[in-house]
């Protein structure tokens, strides 16, 4: 089986230092905010170019706490994209703000700028981006909008670590930048784990405390915060993965221009505006019959997956924001004909030819050719 993701691979290349880091904490008997922790926050700042990153225990925590040292809740709302994972609305919602969408652009799949203006109300407080499957939204566009209303802007750059955009790597663009850890990121640990990066001392400062109970002392609690600590573990992994993240993201672009190459012209294959722009969390193609497809494929044993099939304000959990269907109509084009292909940076030739043959092999038949 072709896998969307191999991890198993990944492991065989990296165990050795993966082994020794893990020692290094074992023996160090720091298991909570170590030295591990503090130094991938401090390389991770660096790297997005920012002066602060915060280690937490995942993506969705690193939204929730970004709205929570905004003094973002109830009564506020935020304007965000219905195409994204469902922790980026979710966040939203748990501080208690109202989660506002903006349909997405046709090509990118990421919000729409011409279309935020229209929803910003007198209510509104922030605009959380998502950068989807490793392409940058037009921040541009969008931090001009945020400047002309004073708004806060949050990226999700969950999917998206090391893309760049205008000579500045996402994350490091708005006030605050969201990562994710997850093992099938492109800098995943082996188990949940997430950063947060800021330019502004006094967000970093007040993220620190919320994530440690509120507290800077022990058993002082200054703000109600919660438990959502980068475990040290997980942090000496995500380092030593670190060192190789710019070759793994090279070969991420390598394998997503053979297949660009040679599946363009026969199906809508991603739109890229400049290699920099897309880091390739995922390599996405559209078609009608998508369901067909990852049918086919998994029938010559390749992995296909659907990221995602059900827009956020059709969700049975937003169903309280009152948002129809045909509300957002790209977002829902897109999300019935959405395909992800496998792409690993460990992924071969003759791996990437067998999708390429299989996908190609299944349009040459759907057309009667």
């Amino acid at each position: 089986m072709i896998p969307m993701v191999d991890l198993k691979e990944e492991l065989e290349t990296l165990k050795e230092p993966i082994l020794k880091s893990l020692i290094d904490v074992l023996e160090s008997g720091e298991y909570i905010l170590g030295k591990k922790g503090k130094e991938i926050e401090n390389l991770i700042a660096t790297y997005i170019g920012t002066p602060y990153g915060i280690g937490v225990g995942n993506g969705t925590d690193a939204l929730y706490l970004s709205l929570r040292s905004l003094d973002i809740g109830p009564g506020d709302e935020v304007i965000t994209t219905p195409f994204t994972f469902f922790a980026t609305g979710e966040a939203i919602a748990q501080v208690g703000a109202k989660p506002v969408f903006v349909d997405i652009e046709n090509d990118t799949y990421n919000i729409n700028p011409t279309k935020i203006r229209e929803k910003i109300t007198s209510n509104t407080k922030a605009i959380i981006v998502v950068h989807l499957y490793g392409q940058a939204a037009k921040m541009t566009e969008i931090m001009e909008l945020a400047e002309e209303f004073n708004l806060k802007v949050i990226e999700d750059a969950c999917q998206a670590i090391g893309t760049e955009y205008r000579g500045k790597r996402v994350g490091g663009i708005g006030d605050i930048g969201c990562f994710s850890f997850f093992p099938s990121k492109n800098l995943g640990a082996y188990g949940d784990g997430g950063m947060i990066v800021t330019k502004h001392k006094n967000l970093y400062e007040k993220i620190s405390i919320l994530r440690n109970h509120g507290s800077t002392i022990k058993y002082r609690h200054s703000l109600i915060g919660i438990n959502s600590r980068l475990d040290e573990f997980q942090a000496a992994i995500v380092l030593v993965k670190f060192k190789y993240l710019d070759i793994f993201l090279h070969k991420r672009k390598e394998v997503a221009r053979r297949y660009t190459e040679e599946l363009k012209g026969i199906i809508k294959t991603p739109s890229i505006a400049t290699t920099k722009e897309h880091t390739f969390h995922q390599y996405c193609v559209e078609l009608d019959k998508r369901d067909q497809l990852s049918n086919f494929l998994q029938q010559h044993e390749i992995a296909s997956a659907i990221y995602y099939p059900i827009p956020l304000h059709l969700q049975e959990a937003f169903r309280y924001l009152n948002y129809q269907k045909g509300d957002f109509p790209v977002a829902e084009r897109v999300a019935n004909k959405i395909l992800a292909l496998p792409i690993f940076p460990s992924m071969t030739f003759k791996q990437q030819d067998k999708v390429i043959s299989v996908l190609k092999s299944f349009i040459e038949k759907d057309s009667g050719k």
